[in-house]
């Protein structure tokens, strides 16, 4: 699995916005200058996102975007579908029948498949917080979240 640019920015837009004191809303310019995005790009991801119920839109001159739920009840499997990306380690093929070796091989790269997939969904947001204070902590870095 490759993690593209789509899924990379996602995940620091909604990590940005699990920072947001007290969940309130953040506007596309503020989330994009902290995580160093570039702005239109970053709109038309959020409005995806936002079609996928991980994040609302707050109107008003206090507006912007916000979480739609905690951060522990958004998992990384859900930032990455919500934005097109493919968890897809298998080669585009169908195995011969008649060598074992490639029906092993397939069953495999299926097993693999699923598995990622589940740990994928089982990482939440408030997880890859706790993951980036604590190596900031390790390495005696002060905090700042920019991920």
């Amino acid at each position: 699995m490759k993690l593209t640019t789509r899924g990379h920015y996602s995940v620091k837009a909604l990590l940005d916005l699990a920072l947001q004191p007290g969940g309130g809303p953040a506007s596309v310019r503020a989330i994009a200058t902290r995580q160093q995005l570039p702005a239109p790009y970053l709109e038309k991801l959020l409005i995806e996102l936002r079609q996928a119920g991980l994040v609302k839109s707050v109107r008003g001159v206090q507006g912007g975007y916000q979480l739609a739920r905690p951060p522990a009840q958004i998992s990384l499997g859900q930032i990455l579908e919500a934005v097109g990306e493919q968890v897809d380690p298998l080669p585009r093929h169908s195995p011969d029948a008649d060598q074992a070796e490639d029906w092993v091989t397939l069953t495999l790269w299926h097993r693999l498949h699923d598995k990622l997939r589940d740990a994928l969904h089982s990482i939440s947001l408030e997880d890859l917080y706790f993951d980036a204070k604590s190596r900031q902590a390790t390495q005696g870095e002060t905090p700042h979240f920019i991920v």
